[in-house]
């Protein structure tokens, strides 16, 4: 649990500042789940200046409560939390203060956004809040005012929790709830999760994870962990704290995002998915007549490939339907076997290739038709599919053949300009198993929409 807060303050010299109005929005890691906001008058005079950059004035504040009269709120809405602030050790320092004052000691653990965003974030000219934002293309209201800040920072650490693919974040979060109570019980575990599409990470008692996986329903997987009776799901059950998750929307971005943390985190449960998950290929081959084939083979790395598949059945089930589609042979692509005609041309539904009856030059025409419509390398799209709610898209980009990344954004916003989500696209490893990922998934699903450019 987290208290992502902002404070805004009279200005004047270090330690001598007071406090003007103060935000802080409790956010479990995927949304708001309560607030407190408030004037508070700093009984000191507030620096011109800071008037200026607020609109917050002293006539504002002669009516508001003093600090001692919302300490009791500030400890009850940070209790057991993690305190997140932008420059944190600003803010941070400012309550330590005024609780001293109060000869109160305040100490919780700290976030700081500003850190978090030059370490995931990298590359941006400007790191001051209004400006990293406005890169980012989070919408933010009220700038200078501790409610539009402090909202503008729940929105930031959404996407670092996110873009976290080590898991940094959620692992100290989740050691910082064990050091506080007792393990929770598995049914309580599965009554706290969604019944959403996302990933789900299980944590042992040190906090480390020991499991990454993904679905459509978050809540009825992990309860199947929970209650299957193989070798995996013993030593699960056995060895759980706590399950965490992250809502994706897209079942596309939970299995790209799932296939990266698998490999970046190697949970020891995971073992098998650390290798890659497509094991046979298509490669394109000639025949001794000159005709191109599709060839279905183990896969290897030397060779450059058209598509992946995780099975030898998914391979051919593919290849009889590509096949068709593009009018191919049966017989030239391997998937019957004869000395004469293959058996689409006794029912007049093959040209004759098998056979010699139409030149390997107009046979593989087709042939390359479907090779450069499947070519990843040369592909530029944008893939926009349904977001975490459904005031939400979700986009997954790719340029040049390159998987980019993926985003969020609001209906409000239609985004479809790649130079602005280049700006706001979170960054992931682009390599084979996210390629065929892709490919495999468009295969299989319908999304809203595809924009090529």
């Amino acid at each position: 649990m987290y208290a992502i807060l902002d404070i805004e303050t009279t200005g004047g010299q270090y330690n001598e500042e007071g406090i003007t109005e103060i935000a802080i929005y409790k956010f479990d890691g995927h949304e708001v789940v309560d607030q407190f906001i408030s004037l508070v008058n700093p009984e000191i005079p507030i620096q011109p200046f800071v008037v200026k950059l607020t609109g917050i004035n002293n006539a504002m504040l002669r009516s508001a409560p003093k600090f001692y009269e919302v300490a009791k709120r500030i400890i009850e809405i940070t209790e057991g939390c993690i305190v997140v602030a932008h420059n944190a050790s600003f803010d941070y320092r400012i309550l330590q203060t005024e609780f001293r004052r109060l000869g109160f000691k305040f100490q919780k653990p700290t976030l700081c956004t500003v850190e978090l965003s030059k370490k995931l974030l990298p590359g941006h000219a400007s790191y001051s809040l209004g400006k990293l934002v406005r890169a980012l293309g989070i919408p933010m209201a009220d700038r200078h005012r501790a409610s539009g800040d402090a909202m503008a920072t729940v929105k930031l650490f959404k996407m670092l929790l996110a873009k976290d693919v080590e898991k940094e974040i959620l692992k100290n979060s989740v050691k910082t709830e064990i050091k506080s109570g007792m393990s929770p019980k598995l049914l309580d575990i599965v009554e706290s999760l969604p019944s959403k599409t996302g990933i789900y990470y299980i944590h042992n008692e040190k906090g480390d994870l020991i499991y990454i996986g993904k679905s459509k329903n978050i809540k009825k997987r992990v309860n199947q962990h929970f209650t299957g009776t193989n070798r995996k799901s013993k030593k699960i059950q056995m060895e759980v704290y706590t399950v965490t998750y992250e809502e994706t929307g897209s079942e596309l971005i939970a299995l790209l995002k799932e296939s990266e943390e698998i490999k970046i985190n190697k949970p020891i449960y995971n073992r098998a998915q650390r290798k890659t998950l497509f094991q046979w290929a298509l490669y394109p081959v000639k025949n001794e007549k000159g005709y191109m084939s599709l060839s279905l083979q183990k896969t290897d790395g030397r060779k450059k490939e058209i598509t992946s598949f995780s099975s030898i059945q998914e391979g051919k089930n593919v290849l009889f339907k590509i096949t068709d589609h593009y009018h191919l042979c049966q017989k030239i692509n391997g998937l019957y076997e004869t000395q004469n005609s293959c058996f689409k041309y006794k029912i007049k539904e093959c040209d004759g290739a098998c056979i010699g009856e139409i030149s390997p030059e107009e046979y593989n025409e087709r042939v390359q038709e479907f090779i450069e419509n499947n070519e990843f390398e040369s592909q530029n799209r944008i893939i926009i599919d349904r977001g975490r709610s459904l005031e939400e898209r979700s986009v997954v980009l790719i340029e040049n053949g390159i998987y980019k990344g993926y985003c969020f954004f609001d209906l409000n916003y239609q985004i479809t300009n790649v130079e602005v989500l280049r700006n706001i696209i979170i960054p992931m490893q682009n390599n084979r198993d996210t390629k065929n990922i892709i490919n495999g998934y468009l295969r299989k699903h319908k999304v809203m929409k595809i924009i090529p450019f």
